[in-house]
């Protein structure tokens, strides 16, 4: 009978030799290598070629491609025309925001103006009313029996107007009815009868004009205007034809 030799026998009878770093077989590479060479795949299908020039596992040089240049050249001209087009366009917005802005402002200003000018002629008219109310009551006071007995001559100037006479007129009639009656309303020539302002005669030719001929003054300058105004034309030929008159009479 043999000597017996337990099962693990060999493996503990052996002597145990310390292994060093693991070495690659014969045409082999190590693990580094084989991350190159996946990063190399990975680069090739987005066109990059990957080549290694150094004699370090984990050292690469990353040369891009004649394809991904162009791509690249042309992705940043068109961000480049994008960037152009948007501001282009930014700026004619502003530019028709700019119009819009000033056709709006020149029509507010317009209307404002035309407010304005309607405003100051509203108010014009309103003075012009105001004054034609005021010129009518004062007139129609003037115009008044006894106002008119008191300033005759005031009553004649507002009525002037009545006979187609203007201002120009005022001073004939004036030196005529001075000469006459000295703008008395009562008078009375002694000799003949003529009456009143104008001197009538007769006397009741005034009263065409108004019942009142005897004492409202404005019954008589009414009667007299009328009657130079058929006779001479004008106060002023009235007077003429006067002063050449010895005694004098019209």
């Amino acid at each position: 009978m043999g000597r017996y030799r337990g099962r693990h026998a060999a493996r503990h009878a052996a002597a145990r030799t310390r292994r060093g770093p693991c070495l690659p077989e014969s045409g082999g590479s190590a693990r580094p290598a084989a991350v190159s060479l996946a990063i190399l795949a990975a680069v090739t299908t987005t066109a990059v070629a990957v080549e290694p020039e150094s004699t370090s596992d984990n050292a690469v040089t990353v040369t891009l491609s004649e394809q991904a240049v162009t791509q690249g050249v042309e992705q940043s001209t068109a961000a480049a025309q994008d960037t152009a087009r948007l501001g282009a366009e930014r700026a004619s917005l502003n530019a028709e925001r700019g119009v819009v802005r000033a056709r709006i402002e020149a029509e507010a200003k317009k209307k404002a103006e035309a407010l304005a000018l309607a405003r100051k002629q509203e108010l014009e008219r309103i003075a012009r009313e105001n004054e034609r109310k005021a010129l009518a009551e004062r007139r129609a006071a003037a115009l008044q029996p006894d106002a008119a007995q008191q300033n005759p001559k005031l009553a004649a100037q507002l009525l002037l107007p009545d006979f187609g006479f203007g201002s120009d007129q005022w001073g004939c009639l004036d030196a005529l009815w001075i000469g006459e009656a000295d703008w008395r309303w009562w008078a009375k020539n002694p000799s003949s009868g003529a009456y009143g302002i104008p001197q009538s005669l007769p006397a009741n030719k005034m009263a065409s004009m108004g019942a009142d001929w005897e004492t409202n003054p404005v019954t008589q300058i009414k009667w007299g205007l009328d009657y130079i105004k058929k006779a001479y034309g004008t106060p002023c030929g009235a007077l003429e034809f006067w002063q050449a008159q010895n005694p004098h009479w019209y």
